[in-house]
C-alpha cells in the first residue's frame, strides 16, 4: 500500500484530493491530509475509507520528519514560504515532493541532491503556473516540429466570476486568496514587445491595460506580470520579440482598482494605528491632500482626475468607500483594511460558481507566410467544493502524483512540466475532467 501525504487543506485542495480518494481503492492508496485546523482536513476527507486527518504543524519538527517518512509521496499545498522546509524533510527522509507553485531559489538550488538522491521535487503543477505551461508548451513543441519560428507569444489567466454569477459592478468576486489579489502586480512588470523591452511600475501597471476576446465569453482586459522576461528560458525561445504574461479581468476593472493604488490604499509597509475607529468616508478621505475644499467625492475626483459623479466613483460607493459606518479593523494595514472592505462585498454567494479563463497567442512564421495560432481554456465551477480553481489547481497536482507513483514519471531532480515526457499524460487525462483548450489557427 501507498502512502500519500497532502500538507494543507485550503480551498484549492478539493478537487486533488477528492482525486486521489477516488483513484485509492484501486491503486492501493491511503491519503492521509496533514492541517494545522484539523476540522478542515477533516471535511475534505469527508469520511472516506482511504483517507485520514491529521492535525500538522509546519514548525513542529518531530512530527514533520515522522509523517514526511511515514509517506512514500509527498504533496505541499502548503502557503510558498513553507514549501522549502518539507522540502529539506523529503530530502532528509528520501521522498519525492510534487507542489502547485513555482520554483523558488531555495528549491532550485537542491536540484543537485535531489538527483544524487534520485528523488523529483516536481513543481508547477497547478493552473497557472502548471497548465500555462504544459498547454504553452505543446503548441510551441509542434510549431518547431514542423520548421515554424515562433516570434510572439503573449499568455494570459484570470480566476473570475462566472457569467450566471456576475451581479456587481466590478464584475468580480473573489475565487482565490484575497490578499494575493489585493497586493497584485506590485513591484515592476518587465517584457519585450516587438523587440523593445519594456518595463512598468506598479503606479502605472492598471493603466496598460489592453484588450482582448475569449470564445463566446465577449471582451476581457489583461495587464502584465512581474516577469514575463525570465519565460524565454523557461519555454527556450531566447531571440523572441515578443513575450507577455498577464492576468484578465473584466473590462473596467483596472481603471477602477486604479484608484486604489494611487490612493495608496494597497500599501503594506505600514500600520494605520487609528483607522479602526474611523468611519469608511473618513478612511477614504485620509488619502487625501489637506488643504482641499468640496465633498469627500468631488477632492477625489479631482485627486484622481476622474468624474465625482462617474462611473470608477459609483464602483468605489457601491463598495462602501464613503460609508458613515466605522473600519472595524484595528493595527492593521492599509491593505488588509481595503481587503477587510473587499472581503464583505466581493464574497462568493452560496449559489455562486466561478470561472478559470486562460488564453495563449502565438505568432510564427512558416514557409515565408505568418500564422497566429490560439488556445483558449474556459472552466466553469461546479459549486463551492468544486471551484474552478480548485479543479484546475489540483487535478493536474493529482495527476502527476498518479503517474510518479505508478512509475509513469521517472524523473529526478528538480522539474518543471515543460518536456512532453511530464505533459503529453497530464493534458491527455484532463481533458477528461473538461479542461480542454480550443485551438484556433489564422493566417495573418
Amino acid at each position: 500500500m501507498k502512502r500519500i501525504l497532502v500538507l494543507g487543506s485550503g480551498l484549492s485542495t478539493s478537487s486533488l484530493i477528492d482525486y486521489l480518494l477516488s483513484h485509492a481503492e484501486k491503486e492501493d492508496w491511503t491519503v492521509m491530509v496533514g492541517d494545522i485546523d484539523i476540522a478542515t482536513a477533516k471535511q475534505k476527507i469527508d469520511g472516506h475509507p482511504r483517507g485520514n486527518a491529521i492535525s500538522f504543524d509546519i514548525f513542529n519538527e518531530t512530527d514533520k520528519n515522522r509523517y514526511i517518512k511515514d509517506a512514500d509521496i509527498v504533496i505541499s499545498m502548503l502557503p510558498a514560504r513553507f514549501h522549502p522546509m518539507v522540502a529539506d524533510a523529503c530530502l532528509e527522509n528520501g521522498r519525492n515532493m510534487l507542489t502547485a507553485s513555482y520554483v523558488s531559489p531555495e528549491i532550485r538550488r537542491l536540484d543537485y541532491l535531489t538527483r544524487q538522491k534520485g528523488l523529483l521535487f516536481f513543481n508547477e503543477l497547478g493552473v497557472d503556473p502548471g497548465i500555462d505551461h504544459m498547454s504553452a508548451m505543446r503548441v510551441i513543441d509542434s510549431i518547431r516540429a514542423k520548421g515554424g519560428k515562433l516570434t510572439g507569444f503573449r499568455s494570459y489567466t484570470g480566476g473570475l466570476i462566472a457569467p450566471e454569477s456576475d451581479n456587481n459592478p466590478w464584475n468580480y468576486k473573489f475565487t482565490w486568496n484575497p490578499r494575493n489579489v489585493v497586493l497584485a502586480g506590485q513591484g515592476t512588470s518587465m517584457y519585450i514587445r516587438d523587440g523593445k523591452y519594456k518595463y512598468i511600475p506598479y503606479h502605472q501597471l492598471y493603466r496598460s491595460a489592453e484588450k482582448t476576446t475569449v470564445l463566446d465569453l465577449g471582451e476581457f482586459e489583461v495587464y502584465p506580470n512581474r516577469d514575463s522576461l525570465k519565460y524565454r528560458e523557461v519555454y527556450n525561445l531566447p531571440d523572441i520579440k515578443t513575450m507577455i504574461r498577464g492576468t484578465m479581468r473584466r473590462p473596467g476593472y483596472c481603471e477602477a482598482w486604479n484608484a486604489f493604488v494611487q490612493l495608496g490604499m494597497t500599501d503594506d509597509s505600514y500600520t494605520m494605528d487609528y483607522a479602526g475607529n474611523q468611519s469608511w468616508l473618513e478612511f477614504t478621505e485620509s488619502f487625501l491632500p489637506a488643504g482641499t475644499t468640496g465633498s469627500v467625492k468631488e477632492r477625489l475626483g479631482a485627486y484622481l482626475n476622474i468624474p465625482a459623479d462617474g462611473v470608477i466613483m459609483d464602483k468605489l460607493a457601491w463598495l462602501g468607500m464613503f460609508d458613515t459606518k466605522a473600519v472595524g479593523l484595528h493595527d492593521a494595514t492599509p491593505a488588509q483594511i481595503l481587503q477587510h472592505k473587499l472581503e464583505q462585498k466581493w464574497g462568493l454567494g452560496p449559489n455562486d460558481k466561478d470561472m478559470l479563463v486562460m488564453q495563449h497567442l502565438f505568432d510564427y512564421q512558416l514557409n515565408g507566410k505568418k500564422y497566429q495560432h490560439k488556445s483558449s481554456l474556459v472552466v466553469i465551477g461546479k459549486d463551492q467544493h468544486q471551484t474552478a480553481m480548485a479543479i484546475t489547481v489540483g487535478t493536474p497536482l493529482a495527476i502527476a502524483t498518479r503517474l510518479v507513483l505508478t512509475g509513469a514519471i521517472r524523473a529526478v531532480g528538480v522539474q518543471v512540466p515543460t518536456s512532453p515526457e511530464f505533459y503529453m499524460p497530464i493534458l491527455t487525462e484532463l481533458e477528461q475532467y473538461g479542461i480542454k483548450f480550443i485551438e484556433e489557427e489564422v493566417e495573418n
